[in-house]
């Protein structure tokens, strides 16, 4: 019986480490960063400026 499964390579885990690092993260980043004031901006255009 043979194992599907392969172990990836040094290779294969530095080429997933840098797209995750180099693209992922700093797309997930501006994502959340980006979805956070577009809620605050509209929140603001139903409920006014925060007053202090």
């Amino acid at each position: 019986m043979t194992d599907n499964t392969s172990n990836p390579t040094r290779k294969e885990e530095r080429n997933t480490f840098l797209f995750l690092a180099v693209f992922l993260a700093p797309a997930l980043a501006v994502a959340v960063v980006g979805s956070y004031g577009l809620i605050i901006w509209i929140s603001q255009m139903f409920l006014g400026p925060p007053t202090g």
